[in-house]
């Protein structure tokens, strides 16, 4: 295969996994502390909080299957894209109905699509997996799940600046990304990529700023807004994508607004600079 053979990798669309777990409450419980929240206990028969499924169905890899930046090595389920940096670009979806601590549920996981695009520094790959969680009748949870793929940064890469954040919203919080908030959170996801807890690999090896905030805790932080605020409400619908990374070196807020669509809120994380690191929207029932 040469370098980017897209052709060869798009073989892997509609390869497909499945995963069966025992939904047990210690990460629920644990999530719920390393979030600050005020919960009562997870016990069994309580329903899963919206995106606390990411803590279940891990993949699980030998240490000699590790890739040099943490990750699986290339191939298995997901294409073997020839591209170092690899990061979660975005998801939508759908809470359908709940999904119970206790309960024995079933992940099935399916390569939609694979495709390439040229950006402003170089290859893109873009896979597209779609996950549906299920109790082996009643369909839970539906996600499309974006990651990205591309080139490790040059010299001469331009230098672009995110898009500004909004500067008012209904309701927001400020969290400080401390080292011990990415570890606890990359240890409950069983995350091995070091950009989250490496600090010499983070700017040595791959030229970041600090530790880089885990998307898919940036996007739980934006949900766990949403229920600090509407605590009654149901999730039924959410979306969101990445913009721009978020450091461990300084503090950023995310915020929250009603739309002009009934039940509608757009989310969004904001870094320290103004800039939009995340942007999302949700819909309660």
């Amino acid at each position: 295969m040469s370098r980017l053979d897209i052709d060869h990798l798009r073989k892997w669309i509609g390869r497909s996994e499945a995963r069966q777990e025992r939904i047990a409450p210690f990460p629920s419980n644990a999530l719920a502390a390393t979030l600050d929240r005020d919960d009562a206990p997870y016990v069994d028969g309580t329903a899963l909080p919206p995106l606390w499924h990411w803590m279940h169905f891990l993949p699980v890899f030998r240490m000699s299957d590790t890739n040099y930046d943490g990750h699986a090595a290339l191939g298995g389920f997901l294409p073997p894209v020839p591209l170092p940096r690899r990061m979660w670009a975005g998801s939508r979806l759908q809470f359908l109905a709940p999904m119970r601590i206790g309960q024995t549920l079933q992940k099935v996981s399916e390569v939609r699509s694979v495709t390439h695009k040229q950006g402003r520094t170089g290859d893109l790959v873009f896979v597209t997996v779609r996950h549906s969680l299920s109790d082996g009748e009643t369909l839970g949870v539906q996600e499309e799940h974006d990651i990205v793929y591309r080139e490790a940064p040059k010299d001469t890469d331009p230098v672009v600046a995110p898009p500004p954040a909004p500067d008012t919203s209904d309701f927001s919080r400020q969290i400080t990304p401390d080292p011990v908030l990415l570890f606890r959170y990359s240890a409950l996801t069983f995350n091995g990529h070091r950009i989250h807890y490496d600090q010499p690999f983070c700017t040595t090896t791959e030229g970041y700023d600090g530790l880089v905030v885990h998307g898919p805790l940036l996007a739980t932080l934006l949900l766990d807004l949403l229920r600090r605020n509407h605590p009654d409400a149901t999730v039924t619908d959410f979306r969101f994508r990445a913009i721009s990374t978020v450091f461990d070196t300084e503090p950023f807020s995310v915020h929250g607004m009603a739309t002009d669509t009934q039940g509608e809120f757009r989310l969004w994380a904001r870094r320290a600079d103004g800039a939009l690191a995340m942007d999302a929207t949700a819909r309660i029932g």
